[in-house]
């Protein structure tokens, strides 16, 4: 007997499954969660939820999955396991971003009147600044699948070390040498730039998070593939 509910449920599930399918195929093969290769990895992904400078989730962000390209998983997982002895592992805010997601951030700059995130990450600048004074790209190297955003956390408590300034803060104070930090805040953040260069990444001089592998496969591609779960 023909039952329309069970032809709607099995349409359903295809659905899901086609899905699902188009976002494992437009994975490029050299492209991981980071997480399987550098065992103990904390994620966070703040552009998947709404604790971010937009207050909302950002286009391309489909599940809170840190994907990074193979070699530079690899290289994460070895400043993982150089922490260890001092207690000491990784926590990931952002890794590989979507193209579109660079593009949602620029149209959130271009809206004045979406002023609700400042009193937290903006609080000193005009937001239509933000591309202009480097803290947001136009072309991110996040694009490129070897650059992550991350900071030190305690492994017996996952949380999270105080580097003397919160994440994606646009703010002078945000800067690897920025004044005003005590030694110890000053000392996190040498240890976190002295170990991630020790496996190759390279910091920004604008941001105290933000590291790209020296030896990145794909310095020259942008992509535009979602951040999702296989």
């Amino acid at each position: 007997m023909f039952n329309l509910g069970n032809l709607l449920t099995s349409f359903a599930a295809l659905v899901l499954l086609a899905a699902s399918a188009t976002a494992e195929e437009a994975r490029p093969s050299g492209f991981v969660d980071a997480s399987t290769i550098a065992s103990g990895l904390v994620v966070e992904m703040r552009y998947f939820g709404t604790d971010n400078f937009v207050g909302r989730r950002i286009d391309g962000y489909q599940a809170p999955v840190c994907i990074l390209t193979r070699e530079a998983a690899t290289a994460l997982a070895g400043v993982q396991q150089d922490l260890a002895p001092f207690g000491l592992g990784l926590k990931a805010f952002d890794c590989y971003r979507p193209q579109r997601a660079v593009a949602d951030f620029a149209s959130w700059a271009a809206d004045p009147k979406d002023q609700a995130q400042k009193s937290r990450f903006y609080p000193k600048i005009d937001k239509r600044d933000v591309f202009k004074l480097g803290y947001v790209a136009e072309r991110s190297g996040h694009s490129r699948g070897s650059t992550i955003d991350l900071t030190l956390v305690d492994r017996a408590t996952g949380r999270e070390i105080d580097m003397g300034g919160p994440y994606d803060l646009f703010d002078p104070i945000s800067w690897p040498t920025a004044e005003g930090l005590t030694s110890v805040q000053r000392a996190h953040r040498l240890l976190l730039r002295a170990s991630m260069r020790a496996r190759g990444f390279r910091p920004y001089d604008q941001e105290w998070w933000h590291f790209t592998l020296e030896t990145e496969p794909f310095p020259d591609a942008y992509f535009d593939f979602p951040v999702a779960a296989r």
